[in-house]
This record gives structure tokens, C-alpha cells and sequence, in this order.
């Protein structure tokens, strides 16, 4: 069993970065909401706690509070931003509203030599003050240490911006360690997981597998397991892991909607059929896929047909397998992640914010008269990756860049056409062939690697262009390259001019039907990543 640390989420739209830095420890975490019972804190028994920020106000929502088991256990307890004031409000101490609001960048001064900061700094000032840049975000703040307590930080407009009793091991602090704005705040959550908490580092993807298997094993026994295969990161890792454990009990199918990048049919098939002699049924739907979407431009409809028909099509070849398959076919297979499972859920009272429900959780093996098995379910995209390599999948595949369910079909505005769709694919693959190839000097990366989310966009307008000494009508791409650090917020990638020239050329030279190439320099917000 893993040393365990139980994170309390108040609504942060940034909690998961919580988790993010904690599991970059290799301390092994679990977000759950903030009105769980004393029960289930008992039962988890965390060797440390941590109580997440919130777009609430302690002294406006008086059931926004952490669970008694919270001081009754006896374990530490770091307490982040709105989780800093719970810990002040309901330890004795208060929390009133501040006529200077803090929003943004800051320098924090560490004060009373704590074992959360000592040593832990950005600079020092002329005095010989250990200072800390960090990212606030709070119109509140704590105006007097609740009894036991000494003050850990401060800056001019919020004098307790940090407080502490070592004896409990109760630390909280105003801004938020998580984000990556705040330098040392990696430095400060391993700081309290590990050494505070005394949590084991034995969270490692390589040594994960052999348990992984052993889960499997003992949750299928002689049952056969069918997997929906996309091509994706998370479809493609999960498979591998199951085959790993089950061999041949896993048949994968993978749906062709003809909406895919150029050759990946191929790719994923000479992968997982050819190199890991797995069990892969490849179904070419893209006639019918195509056929449904004829005439229809709205991107959201586009999105409901593509999913549906996606399901209706699995469903047949699921039926198909368990009717010839000799062992008894009792379960659904899918790539759901921490965070799908995260943002599906939501606190009991309701007063976390649930983000979004995920299409991976529910609906489908109820449908199929499956069960789910859901092997990376507690992991984190990096953490998926890691573990994709660590199983012996390629790099270039399981660190590419995200794709989106419905593919081109939502990168071609508009109505989906056949002839829009090859157009796209060739045009999308120069451009990420040479982004792969061209290195960044500063930094001898590919750019590929340096951004986040790459690819090219069908614009079904048309433009005059000449070539040679004719006169041309024809179509227009627009590439897209973005940096993140969590995909809420994107910049555009400033990509060399010489690169964006030399892609622009090839694609105007070598896809036929093509002459106007434009670069989309607009961040997120305002406009989203993805064109639809």
C-alpha cells in the first residue's frame, strides 16, 4: 500500500494542480470534496491533508467547511488560500473582507524560520529578508491567528499571509503553491508531503505496472475484455496494460471514421496488432461516418453524430465478439484518467464547482451488459505518458500532441467533405513533420516538443492565387500552435519565421488544391484552442 495524502477540494477551479505537484513528489493523492464524512476521512487514512482554495467566502458560506475528522486525526494539515482561512475560522481564529484585494503576481516575506519555508526562497532583500514570488488570488483574508498559531508570511496589503502551529503540524498559506506563477511552489508541496508528512516517494510509474497487472488479473480472472482502441494516449496506454496483463483475454476494436491523421489506421494497427500481437478488430466506418455528416455545418451537431455513430458502430462489433468468442466477453475497457473521473464529480452539498461531465464515465457498459474496467483511472495525463513508455510504447506516440474525439471532423469548418478531409491530412502532416524536424537553438528541442497543441485547421473558402503563369481558386489552411501548462490558458507558439515560411511553401507546393496558408496568433482566452 502507498503512503497516501487526502486533498479536500472547496471548488478551486485549480485544485487539480494540487494533485499534479503532490503526485510530481511521487507521493500518491486523491482529490475528494470537502463535505466527505468523518468516516471516509478515517477510513482513507491519509499521512497528511490538504484543504484546497475556493471562490467562496468564509464568512458568507458557513457550510464550506473541513470535516472535524480533518483536526481529530492528527496528521498535518496544509491549508491553501480559502483552505488557509476554513483553518483560521473554524481553529478560533478570523477571516474578514479586505478593501485590497489581491490578484496576480506577488512577493511574499517568509517569517518565524518554519519547517514548511526554512531555506525555501527566490531572493533576499537589502535587509536580508528571504523573500517568495507567488501567485495570490483572494479578496479575503485571516485578521487574527486563531490560538496556538505564529505567523509564517506576510506582504504590505495582507500581513497574515501565512501562519503556522509546528506542534500540530497546521501550516496555511494565502497564495497558491500549485500554480505554476508561484517559482518555489513544487519546492514548498514536497517540502510538506514528504518531509512534514512524512509520505514514502515510492509513487513511480515503472514500479506501478507490476501492481497495475495484479489488479487486472485478480478483477477479470478468466473473463474476456473488450476495448474501444482510438489511437489515442490514454486508449492506447490502457490497452497496452491490459495486454500486458491478460493477453489474449483482450480483443481492442478500432473504429475508422476516416476522420483520422494521415496513416494513423495504419500505425495504430502496426503497433498493436503487429508489434504487440494483440488481438485488434479494425472496422472502416468512414463511408458511413461521412455519409451522415453530408450537409450538416454546425459544430455541435457534427459533434453529437460522430459520438453516436461512434457507439452504435462499437456496440455492433461488441455484439459480434460476444457471440463468437468462447470464454464469456464480461468486460468494457476504456481509457478514463484522474481527471475525467474528477471532473464528473462534484460535493454533495454542491458547493464545488463541477467542471464538466466526462463521456468516458457511465452510460456505455450499462447498454453493453458490461462491466468497467478502467485500469488508469487514478492517473494523471504525465503520469499515463510515464507509464506508456515505462510499458514499452514508442515516445513519438505517446507523447503526441492531443487529438479530438470527433478528429478533422472538427477541424474542418463547416460541412465535412471526403476531399476536405484529404486535403486536411496532408497539409496537417507537413506541418507536423516540420515541426518535429526543426530544432529551437536556445534550447535544441524540436518544435514539436516545444508546444503544447499543434496542427492545421480547412477554412472551406477560396482565395486567387497564381502559379506559374495561371491564375489559381482555391482553398485556404490556417495553422495552429499553442504553449500550455494546463490547457485552461494557451499563448500561441512564436513560432520562427523560417520555419512558418518553409511549412507554408510545402503545403502551397505539394498539396494540390491549396494556395493560401494563414497562422492563427489568437490566446486562449479569448478564442479557444481548437476551431470548433
Amino acid at each position: 500500500m502507498h503512503d497516501k495524502i487526502l486533498i479536500l477540494d472547496f471548488g478551486s477551479q485549480v485544485t487539480q494542480l494540487i494533485a499534479r505537484r503532490v503526485r510530481e513528489a511521487h507521493v500518491y493523492c486523491e482529490i475528494h470534496p470537502n463535505d466527505v464524512s468523518d468516516d471516509f476521512i478515517r477510513s482513507f487514512a491519509p499521512k497528511g491533508i490538504i484543504l484546497s482554495g475556493s471562490h467562496a467566502s468564509t464568512y458568507e458560506d458557513h457550510e464550506l467547511r473541513a470535516p472535524q475528522a480533518v483536526w481529530d486525526l492528527g496528521v498535518p494539515v496544509l491549508g491553501i488560500c480559502y483552505g488557509m482561512q476554513t483553518m483560521a475560522v473554524q481553529l478560533g481564529g478570523k477571516v474578514e473582507w479586505s478593501d485590497h484585494r489581491e490578484f496576480g503576481y506577488a512577493e511574499v516575506r517568509a517569517r518565524g524560520h518554519t519547517k514548511l519555508l526554512n531555506g525555501i526562497e527566490d531572493f533576499r532583500t537589502a535587509d536580508g529578508y528571504g523573500m517568495l514570488q507567488v501567485w495570490m488570488s483572494h479578496g479575503d483574508k485571516v485578521t487574527e491567528l486563531p490560538p496556538g498559531f505564529k505567523l509564517m508570511a506576510s506582504t504590505p496589503s495582507c500581513p497574515i499571509a501565512g501562519m503556522a502551529d509546528e506542534t500540530r503540524g497546521y501550516y496555511g498559506v494565502q497564495f497558491h503553491p500549485e500554480v505554476t506563477h508561484t517559482v518555489q511552489g513544487k519546492a514548498l508541496l514536497t517540502r510538506f508531503v514528504r518531509d512534514i508528512c512524512g509520505a514514502a516517494g515510492d509513487w513511480v510509474m515503472g514500479d506501478y505496472i507490476e501492481e497495475a497487472v495484479a489488479r487486472i488479473r485478480e478483477q477479470v480472472g478468466d473473463e474476456e475484455v473488450i476495448l474501444g482502441l482510438s489511437g489515442g494516449v490514454d486508449s492506447s496506454v490502457a490497452a497496452a496494460l491490459i495486454h500486458r496483463a491478460i493477453g489474449d483475454q483482450l480483443t481492442c476494436v478500432f473504429v475508422d471514421h476516416g476522420l483520422l491523421r494521415l496513416n494513423e489506421g495504419d500505425m495504430v494497427m502496426d503497433m498493436f496488432a503487429g508489434k504487440l500481437h494483440a488481438r485488434v478488430v479494425r472496422v472502416d466506418a468512414s463511408e458511413l461516418f461521412l455519409g451522415k455528416l453530408a450537409g450538416v455545418s454546425d459544430p455541435e451537431a457534427k459533434r453529437k453524430i460522430i459520438g453516436g455513430l461512434f457507439v452504435d458502430v462499437f456496440k455492433a462489433e461488441a455484439a459480434k465478439i460476444k457471440e463468437t468468442h468462447a470464454r464469456h466477453v464480461a468486460w468494457l475497457a476504456q481509457g478514463t484518467i484522474y481527471p475525467d473521473v474528477i471532473e464528473s464529480g462534484g460535493a454533495k452539498s454542491k458547493k464545488a464547482v463541477t467542471i464538466k461531465s466526462h463521456h468516458n464515465v457511465g452510460g456505455l457498459p450499462e447498454q453493453l451488459g458490461l462491466k468497467l474496467l478502467e485500469p488508469l483511472r487514478e492517473l494523471f495525463k504525465d503520469e499515463v505518458r510515464e507509464l506508456g513508455v515505462a510499458l514499452g510504447l514508442p515516445p513519438e506516440m505517446v507523447y503526441r500532441h492531443p487529438f479530438p474525439g470527433p478528429g478533422l471532423g472538427v477541424r474542418i469548418l463547416g460541412e465535412v467533405k471526403k476531399d476536405y478531409a484529404d486535403l486536411l491530412r496532408r497539409a496537417d502532416a507537413i506541418f507536423i513533420e516540420e515541426l518535429r524536424n526543426t530544432k529551437d537553438e536556445a534550447t535544441g528541442k524540436s518544435w514539436y516538443d516545444l508546444t503544447s497543441q499543434a496542427f492545421a485547421v480547412f477554412l472551406p473558402v477560396k482565395s486567387v492565387g497564381v502559379m506559374g503563369d495561371g491564375r489559381t481558386y482555391d482553398y485556404v489552411v490556417a495553422l495552429r500552435a499553442v504553449q500550455t501548462s494546463d490547457f485552461m490558458t494557451a499563448d500561441w507558439a512564436e513560432l520562427p519565421y523560417s520555419l512558418l515560411k518553409r511549412v507554408s511553401g510545402r503545403i502551397i507546393n505539394e498539396v494540390r488544391g491549396i494556395n493560401r496558408v494563414t497562422y492563427d496568433v489568437s490566446s486562449k482566452p479569448p478564442a479557444t484552442i481548437e476551431w470548433e
